[in-house]
């Protein structure tokens, strides 16, 4: 077995002991477990259903609006909770990365596959209500849910971008913590969660969405839900967004790299 084969294998292992503790610590002395990862999506989307739908009104959406709520949530999810715990990851690791010549970059990526779990877990609660809004006479499942699986990859190379970015930004400068904080929810609102944008009825906003990676993401897992089978210019934009993340991400990560371990 040659080096670089048994280096790649060290850090396959690695980043699978990495991803385990990062799910182990999330539930750790939770009464329920990971069943509150079920429950949690659930609840707020009983929330905002019941909230958003007497503010904004259903106008303008085609699916079942409970299902247009979670589903939303769900995707969006993703990216806000691997990018938020990608924030202190190389803080939190200050004597391995110090002592050891462990990649730095394993650790912000396991923080995103890490999130990738919950949303398995997230995607059992959508299924849930899939099938009560089914037997209610709502929602039909059709085929084109199985697409599920391609977006995934676009979402989460999208989100470890980020998550490369913020955690070395984190090194330098610790208020990033509270500014990411803010930014996330004026993401949060800028993209169509529990709304239509058509709802709106300000054409500026529409053009503005184009430039939302977050919007295209969440339009195109609903899309798929709604028995529609995504344009290969979606797919086209949805990871072009990840690739320009990716690429932002990992270079400013290797430019500073060197500087990370002194700043500790």
């Amino acid at each position: 077995m040659n080096h670089s084969t048994q280096n790649i294998r060290q850090r396959t292992f690695l980043l699978s002991v990495l991803v385990r503790r990062n799910i182990k610590n999330q539930y750790y002395r939770s009464v329920i477990g990971v069943l509150w990862t079920v429950l949690n999506p659930l609840l707020n989307m009983l929330v905002m259903t019941f909230v958003f739908s007497m503010l904004f009104g259903r106008e303008g959406i085609d699916l079942d609006y409970s299902i247009y709520i979670l589903s939303g949530n769900i995707i969006f999810g993703i990216m806000r909770s691997s990018t938020s715990g990608s924030l202190p990851c190389l803080v939190n690791q200050r004597d391995m990365l110090q002592k050891t010549k462990v990649s730095i970059e394993l650790f912000p990526t396991a923080n995103t596959l890490s999130s990738l779990v919950t949303f398995g877990f997230s995607f059992i609660a959508l299924l849930i209500v899939m099938v009560f809004r089914r037997i209610a006479g709502e929602y039909f499942f059709c085929w084109e849910i199985v697409l599920v699986i391609t977006i995934l990859p676009a979402l989460t190379i999208f989100s470890l971008g980020i998550s490369y970015f913020l955690s070395t930004l984190y090194v330098f400068f610790r208020d990033i913590k509270h500014i990411y904080s803010v930014i996330l929810t004026l993401w949060t609102y800028l993209t169509p969660l529990f709304y239509s944008v058509s709802r709106l009825q300000k054409p500026i906003v529409e053009k503005f969405m184009v430039f939302n990676p977050m919007y295209h993401y969440v339009t195109m897992f609903r899309d798929m839900l709604a028995g529609n089978i995504p344009s290969a210019t979606q797919y086209l934009i949805c990871y072009g967004f990840a690739a320009l993340s990716l690429t932002i991400g990992w270079l400013f990560l290797r430019a500073v790299k060197n500087k990370i371990a002194a700043q500790l």
